[in-house]
């Protein structure tokens, strides 16, 4: 004998597509969760690079003309300095010690115990190694006007920044020396515009360095 099902059974119907649909929801939420997933790890990396090893900047105005021009994008190097100290001549980046939300490119002229004089367009400097002073030989300055006698000396992790353009510059002579801890870094790379790539811009060579005793 055969018989009938009961009439409550618990058994739910399957509707036609069902599985399509769930499969389609379930793909969508793995992929939602790929997005985030690759989001955290792209943070994880793309961060400390920035805090930590290297940085874009864009340059803004003429203080460093004909070194660097507005509207380059630099990459700045913030690793150098852990290892060795900012040399003489190296073009940083900084925070403006007047304005921290501000940043600065300029090149260092004076180093920590230095004695640096200013004066007729000449820039002098004294220290333990040359105490009758020498100037540097700065080929990339194209012009600077005579100012009133100016002098600093330098202290521990204080350094004396000026811009390339002198008479176009707001730097050390007008608001002081600069503290080594708010040195960003060195410019590494000049990125942009196309034709201006360059590997460590504004670095001068062996001749640009050379001194002249007085």
């Amino acid at each position: 004998m055969f018989s009938h099902p009961p009439h409550d059974t618990h058994e739910t119907p399957v509707l036609a597509g069902q599985d399509d649909t769930t499969h389609q929801k379930e793909e969508r939420e793995n992929s939602l969760l790929e997005i985030i997933r690759f989001s955290v790890i792209a943070l994880m990396i793309v961060v400390p690079i920035r805090m930590f090893i290297a940085q874009p900047f864009i340059v803004s105005g003429a203080s460093m003309a004909d070194t660097f021009h507005t509207g380059e994008y630099l990459i700045v190097d913030q690793v150098t300095y852990y290892f060795h100290e900012p040399a003489r001549g190296d073009v940083v980046i900084f925070r403006y010690p007047k304005d921290p939300s501000k940043y600065f490119i300029k090149r260092i002229i004076g180093l920590p115990g230095d004695r640096l004089v200013i004066e007729d367009a000449k820039v002098t400097i004294y220290n333990e190694a040359n105490p009758d002073g020498f100037t540097l030989n700065e080929s990339y300055i194209k012009s600077m006007r005579p100012a009133p006698r100016q002098e600093e000396v330098l202290g521990d992790r204080e350094y004396f920044v000026m811009g390339d353009n002198r008479d176009e510059s707001s730097d050390s002579r007008m608001w002081g020396v600069l503290q080594e801890e708010r040195i960003i870094g060195r410019a590494l790379l000049r990125l942009f515009p196309l034709g201006t790539f360059d590997v460590l811009p504004g670095v001068i060579d062996s001749e640009e360095t050379s001194v002249v005793s007085n």
